[in-house]
């Protein structure tokens, strides 16, 4: 690829006085990450404090009635109980390794600003996170853990204050504040070299879940499945299989109620080639090129653009990507929960949502890999609160 593009997409569409902590980040990359010392404490961090490597899980249960055998890799288990700390872990120590002090993120969920805070908390660093003010209250017990964990929270009141005027927010505060603050983007969007930080921190899934399939069955699953906002979860699992064609990619975005004319996170989907937030991907834009709202019930997908490289693999055909809507999405994480013991996030309840999908479609030894991205105990009360079942 050219530099900084995935085919046609990627870039550095910044102004120019962003472009000095973007080429010190990209020097630090090629300084440190290939770096034995920097290498080493990593992987001793991975190991012992975030939990790695993560399960990968046959469900037994599902299995039998979807006919086909469904795996599980369990990010979910990870500390802080979703994959955004395997990025955050990387991000927070190299910020060290490059001398500065603070760490600043964005977030939706909350579970990328958990993991920043709980990173930052670990590693003595400072940490600034901003949150769209819609999602500081949707997500409060989140909110409440990055304050537990020492970390500032600032609510963002402008926009749709949700995750996009989260990451304009951050982004204007690193531009006065680059000396001494790294900005630890929580998925594989932004300029370069942000998408090919986050997804070389999180191919670590990919690699597990590889390896681990193999060791497990003996051959490479059929189908290997991720939800996708800005899409890191999703490209970490999928980078390691992208040279074995016979694996399909899916990669599973959300439709919102699926009522005409609501919003919706169906990026590749439904969207557009656009420029948003210094890198050109798909977008939920007007023919006009005003970014449109985005809705989801799981906020971290409530995303109007999607990381470059997806747009990538979709344009050349490597990887398809389909939507599911908030009622399916709800309805896979009661089944989850109720034949397997596992309470997944609303965000993976999507992919698992896809996947029940192919209930007797497929051969029986057909296997299937499901990223469990998170775990759900932070989305109870958005599931209580908008839907019930017997």
């Amino acid at each position: 690829m050219n530099k900084g593009y995935f085919g046609d997409f990627g870039g550095q569409f910044v102004p120019e006085i962003l472009m000095p902590p973007l080429k010190e980040l990209e020097k630090g990359m090629e300084k440190f990450l290939d770096a034995p010392s920097f290498k080493q404490e990593l992987n001793a961090i991975l190991k012992d404090y975030v939990g790695r490597p993560t399960p990968l899980y046959f469900c037994p249960n599902l299995s039998s009635e979807l006919g086909f055998n469904l795996w599980l890799k369990r990010e979910d288990l990870t500390h802080s109980g979703a994959h955004k700390i395997n990025n955050t872990v990387g991000q927070a120590l190299l910020t060290k390794f490059m001398g500065k002090t603070k760490l600043i993120a964005e977030t939706g969920a909350g579970q990328h600003g958990v993991a920043t805070a709980t990173a930052a908390a670990m590693l003595g660093l400072e940490c600034l996170v901003f949150m769209g003010a819609t999602d500081v209250e949707r997500q409060a017990l989140n909110v409440k853990r990055m304050e537990l964990l020492g970390a500032k929270v600032v609510a963002v009141e402008s926009g749709t204050k949700t995750l996009k005027d989260a990451i304009n927010a951050a982004l204007r505060y690193w531009i006065a504040h680059q000396k001494d603050t790294h900005y630890c983007i929580g998925s594989v969007v932004g300029p370069h070299p942000f998408p090919l930080l986050v997804r070389e921190l999180q191919a670590v899934i990919g690699r597990e879940a590889r390896d681990q399939i193999l060791a497990k069955t003996g051959r490479l699953p059929n189908k290997v499945i991720a939800c996708v906002g800005g899409g890191s979860n999703a490209m970490g699992i999928f980078y390691p299989f992208v040279k074995d064609k016979e694996v399909e990619l899916i990669g599973v975005e959300a439709g919102g109620s699926g009522k005409e004319n609501d919003y919706h996170s169906a990026t590749l989907t439904k969207g557009s080639p656009g420029v948003l937030h210094g890198t050109r991907s798909k977008l939920l834009q007007t023919p006009a090129g005003q970014i449109l709202p985005s809705h989801s019930i799981a906020p971290g997908l409530d995303y109007p653009g999607v990381g470059p490289e997806h747009a990538h693999l979709q344009a050349q055909g490597r990887a398809i990507y389909k939507v599911v809507y908030d009622a399916e999405a709800l309805e896979a994480f009661y089944t989850l929960s109720k034949t397997e013991g596992i309470i997944p996030a609303l965000e993976s309840s999507h992919a698992l949502a896809f996947a029940l999908t192919l209930k007797h479609k497929l051969d029986p030894k057909s296997n299937v890999i499901v990223n469990l991205s998170g775990r759900g105990d932070k989305d109870l009360d958005i599931v209580f609160g908008t839907w019930s079942k017997e």
